[in-house]
């Protein structure tokens, strides 16, 4: 199977005022294309920092990152731009929408960006397909959390990247929404054969993805099992709490 990503002995280290912070520790792990892969580990584990580096959004210490043929770290800053704006979508935690900007023009903005002129039509289909075909005028502020993050989806998907990543898609969502948004991400993978690369904490979430990527200390967890087995115990304290209040 043809890798869509690939990190080859990957580091990153912080200057912080008190010395350096290592959050990848010469990390080699690869992506499948037309897969989708879970990364999962504990809090300060380096998930986020390996998604940022796979994505082209922060540059390594040391070592590779490859989208399929091409060096990530070999690009000079214009053309890393092109290729993240052509090549990867990349939904965030935050959601990240421009407030002043209505739905249909969130979504659209990557393909303004690269000097594309939407088509009427396929903007229509892909905000069908998050469900928001009737919501295309309003602002962010006018749609409740759920919402909001389907528009990020959507504006991922807009462009028909190769890889989509995404950092702790479902982290804010109710379970039914977060289902609404995993299934728009399985059919990314399954229908268009798009790869897509997620940080979660959810065990329930991780069941979607063909496989899973644990990351502990920096490092890929070469004992998954035990680190799988601490994150469903976690996970079941947090819904058991949430269930009490």
């Amino acid at each position: 199977m043809i890798d869509a990503i690939a990190l080859d002995a990957v580091s990153k280290v912080y200057r912080t005022p008190v010395g350096t912070l290592t959050a990848l520790d010469e990390v080699s792990v690869a992506f499948p294309r037309g897969s989708m892969t879970a990364v999962m580990g504990p809090s300060g584990s380096g998930k986020s920092t390996l998604l940022h580096c796979a994505a082209g959004l922060d540059r390594p210490t040391a070592g590779q990152v490859w989208l399929n043929d091409v060096d990530l770290g070999s690009l000079a800053d214009r053309e890393l731009d092109r290729v993240r704006r052509d090549r990867i979508g990349f939904v965030f935690q935050a959601f990240n929408l421009l407030p002043m900007l209505s739905v249909r023009d969130n979504v659209t903005l990557p393909l303004r960006m690269a000097g594309r002129k939407p088509h009427r039509h396929e903007v229509d289909a892909v905000l069908a397909a998050v469900g928001l075909g009737d919501l295309g005028r309003r602002r962010p502020a006018q749609l409740s959390g759920g919402q909001q993050q389907r528009v990020a989806v959507a504006r991922s998907l807009i462009t028909r990247p190769d890889v989509i990543f995404a950092d702790e898609p479902t982290g804010s969502l109710d379970s039914q929404t977060a289902m609404q948004v995993m299934r728009l991400l399985r059919e990314a993978v399954d229908e268009h054969g798009q790869t897509v690369v997620l940080v979660t904490h959810d065990p329930l979430v991780a069941e979607w993805a063909d496989s899973t990527v644990y990351v502990l200390d920096g490092r890929i967890d070469r004992a998954p099992r035990q680190t799988e087995a601490k994150l469903r115990a976690v996970a079941s304290g947090s819904r058991d709490h949430r269930g009490t209040r």
